[in-house]
């Protein structure tokens, strides 16, 4: 047991708008979950002898949650991005074999070992910014070796560094060149088949998919649905980030756990969420490095209480981005959305994307996953940029 005394602790609760800060406060780890928590001086005699560490005013947050990532992959597409800049769209880029397919060409030649390699150095930033859970999918292989490939290096990188690493089967991301002309065939082969083993085997955390003009229907998305609730996963969507093919309101109506991207997300999709309790992830860093100019729908988000949050979509080709803090700035300043959205955008409504209720709060009971930060209000995690001031992090329990 222990005592983290003199905290400025930041309380997001569920159902407010903006965020307390608590100060002079006190928070109880005992074992790898919060015990109590409140002001110093009301500390129950029962704890007042363990080990006690003063953070000196310092604020406290839960652990950051990064809930959308494609963080394990082969090579890289710079390339690519010096043709989006010199005028190619990213539909013209996937079409002509690029995107997607570029790095699925690299994540096939590489070894498990080279993946990993690759991948760790990209998740340590993500750590030393506070980051104590990290969602990672597929999507790279679109062939059932090299999708399960990807989940076993996810699930090492949970195993080689102190984070909690979700999983999710994303192998609905692109048509493969040897399917091209059999798209119900990708489906049944490689997508559900591939989904079963995976399953089995204990890779999958939750089933993700690409609904666009230029991947797959809504109509292909929901029989990848219904498969995955016979195998009792749960499910997200890649939806509404290039046109509205209402695959938000589709997932939704199937009880996803998120819908992501929702730049062209409309009234129905939004109205499913809401009923759903779908959680919309924005993801500000692909709409910078696309230079999209059409917004998500934020304020019919907020008028309909759909829960927000945020993530870096971590990807070599349409966000190669690994900074949580960055994204939080981005939320702020590309979507307008308030320093308090973008905490409970990368905390409480995280983890509430990825089906966790024991994180992404600062309580009694819930996991003990906290970053300490040498700020004097946590309005400076979204207001700064290019600074981390990031002083320590607890990982159930344990400070790493």
């Amino acid at each position: 047991m222990q005592v983290l005394s003199n905290a400025a602790v930041a309380i997001v609760d569920e159902g407010e708008t903006g965020y307390r800060l608590a100060e002079r406060a006190s928070i109880v780890i005992d074992g790898s979950a919060i015990a109590w928590v409140g002001a110093d001086a009301d500390l129950p005699a029962a704890y007042r002898g363990a080990p006690s560490r003063d953070l000196e005013g310092r604020v406290v947050t839960p652990g950051l949650i990064d809930c959308h990532t494609h963080i394990v992959y082969g090579g890289d597409r710079a390339r690519e991005f010096e043709m989006r800049l010199e005028g190619a769209s990213y539909e013209e880029i996937a079409r002509a074999g690029g995107g997607i397919l570029s790095s699925v060409r690299n994540t096939r030649e590489a070894s498990e070992e080279e993946l990993l390699a690759l991948a760790l150095p990209r998740v340590d930033t993500l750590l030393s910014e506070g980051v104590t859970t990290l969602e990672i999918k597929s999507g790279y292989g679109l062939d059932i070796a090299t999708e399960l490939k990807m989940l076993r290096v996810a699930r090492r990188i949970g195993e080689e560094r102190p984070v909690h690493v979700v999983t999710t089967w994303l192998a609905a991301h692109a048509l493969p060149p040897e399917f091209k002309d059999d798209r119900a065939g990708y489906i049944e082969k490689v997508v559900i088949a591939g989904m079963d083993q995976g399953h089995a085997e204990g890779l999958i955390d939750a089933v993700d998919g690409f609904c666009e003009g230029i991947a797959f229907s809504v109509e292909e998305m929901a029989r990848i649905f219904d498969h995955a609730k016979t195998l009792g996963l749960p499910i997200k969507l890649h939806a509404e980030q290039l046109s509205d093919l209402h695959g938000a309101a589709m997932a939704a109506g199937h009880g996803a756990l998120s819908a992501d991207h929702l730049e062209y997300l409309g009234a129905d999709g939004i109205a499913a969420m809401a009923k759903a309790g779908t959680v919309a992830v924005l993801l500000p860093g692909a709409f910078y490095t696309l230079r999209e100019t059409k917004y998500p729908p934020l304020q019919a988000l907020r008028e309909a209480g759909v829960p927000i949050a945020l993530a870096t979509d971590s990807n070599p080709g349409t966000s190669p981005l690994t900074s949580l803090l960055l994204t939080m700035n981005m939320g702020a300043t590309l979507f307008r959305m308030t320093p308090a959205e973008c905490l409970r955008g990368v905390t409480r409504n995280a983890a509430r994307a990825l089906g966790l209720s024991d994180r992404g709060v600062i309580a009694p009971g819930a996991r003990a996953d906290l970053a300490i930060w040498d700020i004097k209000h946590p309005a400076e995690l979204s207001y700064r940029i290019g600074f981390n001031p990031l002083h320590a992090r607890i990982f159930g329990g344990q400070h790493v």
